[in-house]
């Protein structure tokens, strides 16, 4: 598979499993939690699926869209691995969906980080809450989520808090 054709098959993923998220979690409070800005699309989609809810971003420099930046309010800058505990304090058990698109295109890079990030997330999530990555987390206490239909298993990973 070309790179190109790779791309596509991870974005058209990546929003169809956003979108089920949002049809998941309809009535559920809760925060949003972007990690990854990058050029600002994803989090283009999460303001139009979620325009009620706060989203915040975590991204170590915003080279974004300039449309696609979220606020200072809304933008936690630095190292993932920083930030989150940074802001666990503040938004411990409130953030209903976790988007993670944190992948170098090193596989091994991205298992690292991977593993680094996963102890991070529990504290902060809300109970029922979604996590939806481009890299598998290790969150034991979570329950896999059915991917959507086109959606190949190892391409996108989506897990449910219990409630």
């Amino acid at each position: 598979m070309s790179r190109l054709d790779s791309a596509i098959r991870r974005l058209m993923a990546q929003r169809a499993c956003l979108d089920l998220a949002c049809e998941l979690l309809a009535g559920t409070p809760g925060h949003v939690f972007e990690l990854g800005l990058g050029n600002g699309r994803t989090y283009d989609h999460l303001r139009e699926r979620f325009p009620d809810r706060e989203i915040f971003v975590f991204e170590k420099s915003v080279s974004a869209h300039p449309s696609c930046i979220p606020d200072d309010d809304h933008l936690f800058l630095g190292d993932v691995l920083d930030a989150l505990p940074a802001a666990t304090e503040r938004f411990r058990g409130t953030v209903a969906l976790l988007h993670a698109d944190i992948g170098t295109g090193v596989a091994e890079n991205n298992r690292r980080l991977a593993a680094r990030v996963s102890p991070l997330l529990p504290p902060l999530l809300a109970p029922g809450a979604l996590v939806v990555t481009d890299q598998e987390m290790n969150l034991p206490a979570a329950a896999p989520v059915g991917l959507p239909e086109g959606v190949v298993p190892g391409r996108y990973h989506m897990v449910r808090i219990p409630s």
